[in-house]
């Protein structure tokens, strides 16, 4: 990424409705059960299609997430400006190319200038947009982005290491390998000592992951 690279384009989810049309999603699951030769009127079946469509409203529902609601005022003025750092954020979000999950971690850190945010709003940050299909790389840049534009902090990085379904049960199947991905913006990315500490920081004791 070029050093004067501009921040990701924000989505547009002006087209999303504030509910989920669960009734078509249960008419295409029905329509896939069927073209894969089931019996969708079968005990183990008869139910799927209403809790596939259940389940898509949980994982995708980062698409009707009002982000100031999210953030809901938990921004404080604090005479601080050393790095904070959250590591560890577990999140699971959908590939956008074969709609298979991928699970991993988040790492978050920022060096405030004179804003700090609520600690729980990093992680429900990073589930905001991970609910919504997804690809890691873009992922790990509009966490970035969002708190960089939100905060106006002096840098912001962010780490995702993830395993991916789509590579682990078809196509490659290779069952141990990982992705990871990062993003540094403001003094994580113009100074070599803070990316370094930053990275140290999150090393530091991580067990490898496992799915």
């Amino acid at each position: 990424m070029d050093k004067n690279s501009k921040p990701t384009k924000p989505q547009d989810l002006s087209s999303f409705s504030a509910d989920m049309d669960k009734d078509e999603i249960r008419k295409a699951v029905l329509r896939i059960i069927s073209a894969i030769g089931e019996n969708p009127t079968r005990e183990g079946l008869v139910n799927t299609p209403s809790r596939v469509a259940r389940s898509y409203e949980e994982l995708l529902s980062g698409y009707r997430l009002d982000p100031q609601k999210l953030i809901n005022g938990a921004l404080f003025e604090v005479d601080y400006d050393e790095m904070i750092v959250v590591r560890d954020i577990e999140f699971v979000s959908l590939c956008e190319h074969h709609m298979l999950p991928f699970i991993g971690r988040a790492h978050v850190a920022y060096i405030p200038k004179k804003k700090i945010i609520g600690l729980s709003k990093i992680p429900r940050i990073v589930d905001m947009f991970a609910h919504r299909l997804q690809v890691q790389e873009r992922l790990t840049r509009q966490v970035a982005d969002f708190i960089n534009t939100t905060l106006d902090p002096l840098g912001v990085g962010v780490v995702i290491e993830a395993m991916h379904l789509c590579s682990m049960i078809r196509g490659v199947k290779k069952q141990n390998a990982s992705m990871v991905t990062s993003c540094m913006l403001g003094g994580f990315r113009s100074r070599v000592s803070t990316r370094m500490e930053f990275l140290d920081n999150i090393s530091r004791g991580a067990e490898k992951l496992k799915f």
